[in-house]
């Protein structure tokens, strides 16, 4: 064939395609082959159609929806509105609404196609979960409730609903947050036309939207009021700041203070003027104004002091010691009565709505902190309690300037004052390092007896007859040479722990402590009765105590003991070292004699000399163990071993 070129006109020669007939063309006599007519094809091709249609409109709506959304995310009410009239419309509904959980009940929130008597009744009747109407249900089963006929539906109850709107079908769809139910989403046919399934996944769609925008709406509310807050606070705290500030800077000039707090209280509180008043007896003297009107001004100026009736709101609070709050003084007590000073606020100055809070030195009235504005506009009560807050502070600055006042009458006897406070501190200061040195390397009997008698006479070196106690634990060496650090402190610290008690009890005198070896010493440098049987006694509740741990430390695989030894004999005492480090020691022949019997005694013998048998024989019972030769001792020495105290003691 020929065909004429687009540039030139000429007929240029082009090879001729052969035709090539899909196989698909054939396959309406393939249908036709199965009984399918061409009109049966052309009916599923139009619903086809229709059904790509219905789809692409509630796309393009979403789409729409969500754009209204993000152009809107400030303003809820035209968002829900959007969404409520988009689901009325792609659904073919004839109306819609949504409804918000309030409480208990369900108001509503927004609609589309309602009248002004369908939306006065929707809004008078709110709806609560139950099984009488769809919204109740809703709210109850927290899912999609689909009634196909209200009329048919014998649990259905909300027959003024029915009656007022004339619907019949209804869909319900919840908004759900956190499995919560905060609202429903109704739509409602005149007729009996039951919801597709894709029309109820489209108004779920939008009911999840309508649960983002509320939540964000929250969200964003939360975070304005918490702004607000935050500015508020910020403002109230820069205020305070600075009248501390002035407070600090003019300690005895109320003036600058007084002007401050008067600023900073009608500035923060929206109020016009404020006024300062102190009591002078029945009468109050104005200390300071703030903004008040110039008429006003010049009057107080020249009339500085002022008698409020008894109605007077100023007298009202002098008289009952609490805030005042009036929100419209034209409408007070005070000016009816035509008392002069309210007569003044409200028509030369112009007041209105008014705040008097009392000035209060415990319960005494130091005066009045009142704010005024010349509208009807009360106050809010976190304005109040500033106002309260200033009026504290108006009082501790008062108070400070008169303590300040007395101060300053008083220097020259404070001065004397404090010269001789210098010199008994520095006496004390001396005293106390002396104390504190004598706690720290004497034993606390030898130290507090110092401290009482107010003298370190008995530190000296004197002859006394004592009662010697020496112990220490049995298998202790062997203990620490295969036992961890750790292990063997804490052995030392129960030990130590139980000995410290039972010294204290028995009025001992530790005179010194050596890993598990222990000395105590009774009857100096604190005199007893009958030390040797004090020693004894405290043995006997040591062995007690001590057989505790070591019964604890055997299960623990430890192989300890414990043994004793007393004595009594005449000793030489004082203390001994050098500067910075002294303690209190006993020298003599019992000392050695209570050490050697501690080391011959077996692990829960308390073994004692003679001489201590002879004090104690009726106290306790003994056994004689032999005569040991002692280290250090010229002869052998009987010793007897402790087994318990007699009954009587």
């Amino acid at each position: 064939m020929r065909r004429r070129s687009r540039a030139g006109g000429k007929r240029v020669k082009t090879r001729r395609r052969k035709t090539v007939t899909p196989k698909r063309r054939n396959a309406p006599k393939a249908v036709l082959s199965r009984g399918l007519s061409i009109a049966d094809l052309q009916e599923q091709l139009d619903h086809r159609t229709s059904e790509l249609h219905e789809s692409l409109q509630q796309q393009t709506a979403t789409a729409d929806v969500l754009k209204v959304i993000s152009r809107s995310t400030f303003d809820l009410q035209t968002v829900l509105a959007t969404l409520v009239e988009s689901a009325a419309r792609l659904c073919a509904a004839d109306n819609a609404a949504l409804f918000q959980r309030d409480g208990e009940v369900y108001r509503l929130a927004t609609t589309y196609g309602y009248s002004g008597d369908m939306a006065q009744y929707a809004t008078e009747h709110p709806l609560r979960p139950g099984r009488d109407s769809m919204t109740g249900r809703v709210a109850l089963e927290g899912k999609a409730v689909h009634i196909h006929d209200v009329l048919a539906d014998p649990e259905y109850r909300q027959t003024g609903y029915q009656q007022a709107f004339g619907y019949r079908t209804n869909l319900g769809v919840p908004l759900l947050r956190d499995g919560t139910t905060i609202g429903v989403f109704a739509l409602v046919r005149g007729e009996v036309k039951p919801f597709t399934e894709q029309q109820i996944e489209l108004v779920t769609t939008f009911a999840d939207q309508a649960v983002i925008a509320i939540e964000n709406a929250r969200l964003l509310s939360e975070l304005r009021q918490r702004t607000t807050d935050l500015t508020e606070s910020l403002e109230e705290q820069t205020a305070t700041s600075e009248v501390l500030q002035v407070i600090s800077s003019f300690p005895g000039d109320l003036q600058p203070v007084f002007a401050t707090m008067l600023e900073k209280a009608v500035r923060i509180c929206d109020a016009n003027f404020g006024i300062l008043a102190l009591s002078e007896g029945t009468a109050f003297r104005v200390g300071a104004m703030y903004n008040a009107p110039p008429t006003f001004a010049e009057l107080r100026r020249q009339e500085p002091v002022f008698r409020p009736g008894p109605s007077n709101p100023v007298a009202r609070v002098a008289a009952s010691k609490e805030v005042l709050h009036i929100s419209n003084l034209a409408d007070d007590l005070a000016y009816k009565d035509r008392d002069p000073a309210a007569i003044v606020f409200v028509e030369l100055a112009g007041a209105r709505t008014l705040l008097v809070v009392p000035m209060l030195k415990e319960t005494e009235l130091i005066g009045v902190f009142a704010v005024y504005r010349q509208e009807v506009r009360p106050f809010a009560e976190k304005q109040i309690e500033l106002v309260k807050n200033f009026a504290a502070q108006a009082v501790i600055a008062i108070e400070n300037a008169r303590l300040l006042k007395e101060l300053r009458e008083r220097t020259a006897e404070v001065e004397k004052l404090n010269r001789q406070l210098e010199q008994r501190v520095s006496d004390q200061v001396g005293e106390i390092e002396r104390m504190s040195r004598l706690r720290r390397f004497l034993p606390p009997q030898v130290a507090d007896l110092i401290i009482a008698a107010g003298t370190e006479k008995q530190l000296d070196s004197h002859r006394r007859e004592i009662a010697a106690l020496f112990c220490d634990l049995r298998g202790f060496t062997g203990f620490t040479e295969s036992a961890d650090a750790e292990d063997v402190m804490a052995l030392l610290r129960d030990y130590h722990a139980a000995i410290g008690e039972l010294v204290i009890k028995y009025s001992g005198t530790l005179e010194r402590y050596a890993g598990d070896g222990v000395m105590v010493i009774f009857n100096d440098p604190v005199p007893v009765e009958n030390p040797a049987l004090k020693a004894v006694l405290m043995a006997l509740e040591m062995r007690d105590a001590i057989g505790a741990l070591t019964d604890k430390w055997h299960r623990l695989g430890h192989d300890i003991g414990f043994g004793i030894g007393v004595a009594q004999g005449f000793a030489t005492l004082g203390t001994i070292g050098f500067e910075g480090r002294f303690d209190y020691a006993a020298i003599g022949t019992v000392s050695n004699v209570a050490s050697r019997l501690c080391d011959e005694a077996k692990s829960g013998q308390i073994l004692i000399s003679p001489r201590v048998l002879m004090a104690v024989e009726d106290a306790v019972t003994v056994e004689p163990v032999g005569e040991f030769a002692l280290k250090g001792i010229r002869r052998p020495l009987a010793a007897y071993n402790v087994l318990a105290a007699n009954p009587a003691n």
